[in-house]
Order: C-alpha cells, then sequence, then structure tokens
C-alpha cells in the first residue's frame, strides 16, 4: 500500500518537472533602440543632448534594461539611466540617501519612464552629462 501511494505522488509530480524544464524562466524584457529614442523625444535638445544622445547614453549605461540593476562600492545604481541610490533615489541599501528625486529606487524598474526621465533632468541639471 505504501509502495502504491509513493508511486502516485511520484507520478503526480512528472507534469510539473516537465513544465518546470520545458518552460525557461521569465526574463527582462529589454527595450529596443527606436523605443528608447521614441521615449527621450521629449528630451531632445535637452541642455544641447539630442535624443539619439540620451539613446546612446542609456545604451551604454544599461543596454536599454529597464531593471537594469548594477552594485558599486557604496552603492546601486539603477534603471535605464543608472541612477544611484547613494543621492538620487531612496533604497532600504542606503537609508541615509539625499533623495533628491523623492523617489523610491525601484520606480526607477518599472516600464513607466516618465519619472526616470524626470529624475534623469534633476541630475543633469545639477551634475550634468558628465554623470553619465
Amino acid at each position: 500500500m505504501f509502495e502504491d501511494l509513493a508511486v502516485a505522488k511520484m507520478m503526480h509530480s512528472v507534469p510539473l518537472f516537465l513544465v518546470c524544464i520545458l518552460f525557461p524562466a521569465v526574463q527582462a524584457i529589454q527595450l529596443t533602440k527606436c523605443e528608447v529614442y521614441e521615449a527621450m523625444k521629449d528630451m531632445d535638445g535637452l541642455q544641447g543632448i539630442t535624443a539619439l544622445e540620451w539613446t546612446c547614453i542609456i545604451f551604454h549605461s544599461s543596454g536599454y534594461d529597464p531593471q537594469a540593476i548594477v552594485k558599486n562600492n557604496n552603492s546601486t545604481e539603477y534603471g535605464l539611466f543608472q541612477i544611484s541610490n547613494k543621492h538620487w533615489c531612496m533604497s532600504s541599501e542606503i537609508p541615509e540617501s539625499e533623495n533628491i528625486c523623492d523617489m523610491s529606487c525601484d520606480k526607477l524598474l518599472d516600464y513607466n519612464l516618465t519619472d526616470d526621465k524626470m529624475c534623469a533632468q534633476k541630475i543633469l541639471a545639477i551634475k550634468g552629462i558628465d554623470y553619465w
């Protein structure tokens, strides 16, 4: 009886195992160059930086991945623009952050780029393009 129960339990787990190995893990969706360029059009000409230049900056910063997270020595950078939690956004990692953009760093990891661009504009106004 116990052997029959063990075999029955094993047979129920086989379909779940097959689903797990047949379907790859869901990965973050990177934006295309054209999507990023379109999103940067409203920042075109800001302090002399064109939408095309913003597109290049974002490629070199995050590879067009809105969910990119890069850990540095004493901080972490988030999102398309790789905005640091040391000065610009708030995270649990650095609770004493200046949080100049007045936002949670997690907001920089979604596909709504409005807040990302607002923070990037603040950084540009304070630090200039050399931030990137």
